[in-house]
């Protein structure tokens, strides 16, 4: 019997880290996918974001309240989560609580504080639940997460609230089971623990066998739901527990007001005052490019992390102008439509070794123009973002394209061009003529 849960157990870690890794292979090559850009500046500022953004979370403490009891869900499920790794062992050796005997007190002492955090996500992960379905706070209410990323939210919270409430039960079983000298419980002797104690007068009037059964479901299902939620989160916008780091890493440390330039540009304008500088031959035909983006393959593959990052949390919408003015922006669904159509891609690569023409293209098929020229370029969403993500960048990139590829602008926006490139400035004055208001002065 012993031989056969090993044995189950071993065939499941091993599915559930083949799926896991064959999931996350395909999101890196999708990322991948992206024109390239080098990002390795100021490695000591990367470093310290990681540490305040994606670790302290730090941009979340504009809310204090909130922000605590995400670092708690947060924080409390990633720590105790190591405890995942006495459950491996167990479950490949056939033991039971491997670590008890080798750390003595010190064990005790761990899983107090593991079930003082357990209490603290199961309980925040209800006011969540309350605050997205009954509270309905604004941008959780948003028609932005119609159908499917509203339930992913909902089912990541109750995931959670069940798998720290299996993490009690087991325990409050098993202490209750060394009290009593039953089987092999009584080996590890670890005393009760602060707050699966409070589970015993609910549990005390069953018999041995009971409790004993109940235990091993519980840790059957709580390690077994592990895997599934490490399998379901490529799959969601919990993507981001794993994503957050690479990304605040990896985020632009320029100002936020400061576009990037584009070098083809400058060097079209250089080339025209001074002919001879131009490439000619292959040269000439390596130095054309694409200005913009008009699909996926044409943002850089920071863009393409960010999409995979996003919390679809609702704050860069929340403070975007041109949303709260009621136009059709929304820069959470900027991310979450370049994703999709990421995964689309990943999709038919999947199916067909590389990628087949769809006939369709980010651009108009996913954002539409009219999202796009909404956009005050503000910055408002890229400080909001609390795993540094700028929806603005690949706003800028898809405009680039249908203004610099396409000629596609509104009459006002050509107007100002064309007097930036006659007279420059947006004004319909000549230079010559430009002084002539102080005259009467």
């Amino acid at each position: 019997m012993q031989f056969i849960q090993q044995f189950s157990f071993a065939a499941i870690a091993i599915v559930a880290v083949y799926l896991f890794v064959k999931k996350f292979t395909e999101i890196r090559r999708n990322i991948l996918l992206g024109r390239d850009e080098d990002i390795h500046d100021n490695p000591s500022q990367r470093r310290r974001n990681v540490l305040l953004l994606a670790f302290g979370q730090k941009k979340m403490f504009k809310n204090p309240l909130v922000a605590v009891m995400h670092f708690f869900v947060y924080a409390g499920f990633i720590i105790i989560n190591i405890e995942i790794l006495e459950i491996i062992m167990d479950g490949i050796l056939g033991t039971h609580r491997l670590f008890a005997s080798p750390l003595g007190n010190v064990y005790v002492w761990l899983i107090n504080f593991f079930e003082i955090l357990a209490i603290s996500v199961l309980i925040f992960c209800v006011i969540f639940l309350i605050r997205r379905n009954i509270i309905r706070i604004k941008r959780f209410a948003s028609k932005d997460l119609n159908g499917w990323p509203r339930s992913d939210a909902n089912y990541i919270l109750i995931t959670e609230i069940i798998l720290m409430s299996l993490f009690l039960k087991m325990n409050a079983c098993d202490t209750l089971l060394q009290a009593r000298g039953f089987g092999h419980y009584a080996e590890h002797i670890t005393g009760n623990f602060a707050i699966s104690s409070l589970l015993h007068p609910l549990l005390q009037n069953f018999s041995s066998e009971t409790l004993a059964a109940s235990e091993r479901i519980c840790w059957w299902l709580h390690i077994i739901g592990i895997f599934a939620f490490a399998n379901y989160l490529p799959y969601s916008k919990h993507l981001h527990i794993i994503l957050a780091f690479p990304n605040a890493y990896f985020a632009k440390l320029d100002a936020q007001g400061k576009m990037q330039n584009m070098p083809e540009i400058q060097n079209e304008v250089l080339y025209a005052m001074q002919p001879e500088l131009a490439p000619t031959g292959d040269a000439a035909q390596q130095h054309i490019k694409k200005f913009g983006a008009k699909d996926v393959f044409d943002l850089s593959w920071k863009n393409l992390m960010d999409a995979y990052s996003c919390t679809e949390c609702g704050r860069c919408t929340d403070a975007c102008p041109a949303n709260i003015t009621g136009k059709l922006l929304s820069p959470r669904t900027i991310m979450m439509k370049t994703r999709d159509r990421l995964e689309e891609v990943g999709r038919n690569i999947n199916a067909n070794k590389e990628f087949t023409d769809d006939n369709k293209t980010l651009l108009r098929d996913y954002i539409s123009e009219e999202e796009l020229r909404a956009c005050t370029t503000c910055n408002a969403c890229v400080e909001q973002c609390p795993v540094s993500i700028s929806p603005l960048d690949i706003i800028i990139q898809l405009r680039r394209y249908l203004i610099m590829e396409e000629s596609n602008a509104p009459q006002e926006w050509n107007s100002t061009f064309s007097n930036i490139e006659n007279n420059f400035a947006p004004w319909k004055f000549s230079p010559d003529e430009r002084d002539k208001w102080a005259v009467e002065l």
